[in-house]
């Protein structure tokens, strides 16, 4: 069996007892960044075989890895923070673990956008997640059809493009358009910034920015 568990954002007391439980008992670790889960699995006490599985080499271990599963292993996939698969690895391995009748169960748990997106005042009824938009090639492209989308909009950012990002968003959708920045959820400098895009430049252009970041955009009336 595989599973998937969600591991804190931030705070390593957001994880569930049920997620503990399957991590002291599977046979193998997979982790996005073994030095990064292994802070993780220390605090909480867990030895447990650790392997690195992540974009860069999910295409080169996922025959090995399910070939292990079916001789019995037990296996759990963990990333940096939050649910693998939401912008991690995770989709090609549970592909062929469905492919190849191997039971996959994933726990419920951490990810980021949630707590962002109910921070943001914004309609939580029908929104989107687009992850980490494209750095270059087909940015424009996709800029230009989400200023067509009317459903709340969430967008991952890294800390030095954001301001870049924001100057992009006023340019496509409009200085006037409704937005929350979320960033370092969950740990003791959290930030939760709401206004105009507008606003939200200047109030970022004023600081030092550091932390996950979360975009959280309304979308066309």
């Amino acid at each position: 069996m595989l599973y998937i568990v969600p591991t804190p954002i931030g705070n390593l007391q957001d994880i569930t007892l049920r997620a503990l439980e399957v991590l002291k008992h599977v046979d193998l670790i997979l982790a996005e960044d073994t030095r990064t889960s292994g802070k993780l699995l220390n605090h909480y006490q867990i030895s447990k075989p650790l392997t690195a599985y992540h974009m860069h080499n999910e295409h080169q271990v996922v025959q090995h890895l399910t070939n292990q599963l079916r001789e019995g292993k037990t296996m759990a996939m963990i990333s940096d923070a939050g649910t693998p698969g939401i912008s991690d690895a995770a989709f090609l391995l549970v592909r062929e673990c469905i492919k190849q009748k191997i039971k996959v169960e994933c726990l419920p748990g951490a990810t980021a956008f949630v707590p962002a997106l109910v921070n943001s005042g914004l309609p939580m009824n029908r929104f989107v997640f687009e992850g980490f938009l494209p750095p270059k090639k087909g940015r424009q492209t996709m800029l230009k059809r989400l200023a067509e989308e009317d459903r709340t909009m969430i967008i991952y950012e890294s800390p030095h493009r954001l301001l870049k990002t924001l100057q992009e968003f006023v340019q496509y959708f409009g200085a006037d358009r409704l937005c929350s920045v979320s960033r370092e959820l969950t740990k003791m400098f959290e930030e939760n910034a709401h206004g105009t895009l507008q606003e939200l430049v200047e109030h970022f252009q004023k600081k030092d920015v550091k932390g996950e970041i979360v975009i959280v955009l309304a979308g066309k009336e």
